[in-house]
């Protein structure tokens, strides 16, 4: 009985010295969280504007990739432009106003133009290459957009390459391509 009684008197717990040392581990690995935490908070917005510039940039190679399908002929063609003649849906060329749907598209030429910082489109009547150019998308690090198979002069295909400022400053851009044919020029139309 007494010697059990000897092994419970023994007083159970951390020493001085084990509390200190478990303190200050505890803020090192607190401080180091607080650090990603801002590290993070701060790399927010440039995140967001990186995203929304990948996202206009997809979205601007699938608005040219469907005009390019129902394309017709490419009536002028550089590394940074291209003016085309395809069908759109609305009501006159350069308009905003949509067609219903019973209604047949109309022949347009659509042209794109880049230089190394936006991308302008212009649509007009087939004849014409005068109208008003809208900026369809902006922050390009390069202007050398498209390129043409087999040629320029009697393309079938085309592919559009956009290269955006490098995110993380290490000096290769962020390429998006995506390219089409034109259905309407290997149909005959």
């Amino acid at each position: 009985m007494i010697s059990r009684l000897r092994r419970q008197s023994g007083e159970g717990g951390f020493t001085l010295v084990e509390l200190l040392v478990a303190s200050a581990m505890g803020v090192v690995v607190m401080s180091a969280v607080a650090s990603l935490v801002i590290s993070t908070v701060r790399q927010q917005p440039k995140i967001s504007k990186e995203t929304q510039n990948v996202s206009s940039a997809r979205w601007m190679l699938e608005r040219l990739t469907h005009e390019l399908r129902n394309g017709i002929a490419v009536k002028e063609g550089t590394a940074s432009k291209i003016s085309f003649e395809g069908y759109v849906r609305h009501s006159v060329c350069g308009g905003a106003t949509l067609l219903p749907t019973s209604s047949p598209a109309i022949k347009c030429r659509i042209t794109y133009e880049c230089s190394t910082s936006a991308c302008t489109r212009k649509e007009t009547v087939p004849a014409s290459t005068t109208g008003l150019a809208k900026t369809v998308f902006t922050g390009l690090a390069s202007n050398q957009i498209f390129t043409y198979v087999p040629s320029v002069a009697n393309a079938t295909y085309v592919k559009a390459t956009l290269r955006l400022p490098d995110p993380t400053s290490a000096g290769s851009p962020l390429v998006i391509s995506s390219g089409a044919s034109l259905r309407n020029a290997t149909l005959g139309y």
